[in-house]
């Protein structure tokens, strides 16, 4: 009889200790996977809340074409998408596309093709094809104007001090041979029209 006891006490601490599993402090019964399901959700919401969707946000900037005269380069607002570091590759494509503004030029010579735009240490790395300078059939204002759209719309990004044109990866001298582009150029201020 003291044995079976034994047993008896044994298997109700069992049973007691499986109930009380299932339990919270307050002795209501809890539903685990409904509770991490709601832990999991509202953790998901804080976290879409804290971190928007980068590709979804789009922010205005300022491209510089030369007027149809050139003599001025003047500033036409575009949107891009905002996505960190491509902000800049995604800047000189809007100057790539052009503008529709009948006062304004698109300089970039037709079938370029940006490669790559880098920043290091305050200084854009601006990487075209070889048809930026193989199609480029300017004169000395153009090429002015070709290399103040591309340095001032670049510059407009405060943390660019200065822009180094490169074409298939490398420094070039000059595009027309009216102007040194074998250093990084600063801002153009004399070029934008007040």
């Amino acid at each position: 009889m003291l044995k079976n006891s034994k047993y008896g006490i044994v298997i109700m601490m069992f049973i007691l200790l499986l109930s009380m599993a299932g339990c919270d402090s307050t002795g209501t019964t809890v539903d685990k996977k409904s509770s991490s399901d709601t832990q999991s959700s509202t953790e998901q919401q804080k976290k879409s809340e804290t971190k928007p969707d980068q590709t979804k946000v789009t922010e205005t900037i300022k491209v510089y074409f030369p007027n149809d005269e050139g003599t001025k380069l003047i500033a036409e607002s575009k949107k891009i998408k905002n996505s960190g570091a491509d902000q800049y590759t995604e800047t000189i494509n809007a100057l790539l596309e052009g503008s529709k503004d009948k006062k304004v030029v698109s300089i970039i010579p037709v079938g370029t093709k940006l490669r790559s735009v880098k920043v290091d240490k305050g200084i854009a790395y601006v990487d075209f094809s070889q048809e930026f300078i193989k199609k480029f059939n300017g004169g000395s204002t153009g090429e002015l104007m070709l290399v103040g759209s591309i340095v001032d719309t670049l510059t407009e990004y405060p943390e660019i001090k200065a822009v180094q044109i490169l074409v298939e990866g490398k420094k070039v001298e000059t595009i027309a041979g009216h102007m040194d582009t074998s250093e990084p150029i600063k801002r153009m201020k004399d070029l934008l029209k007040n």
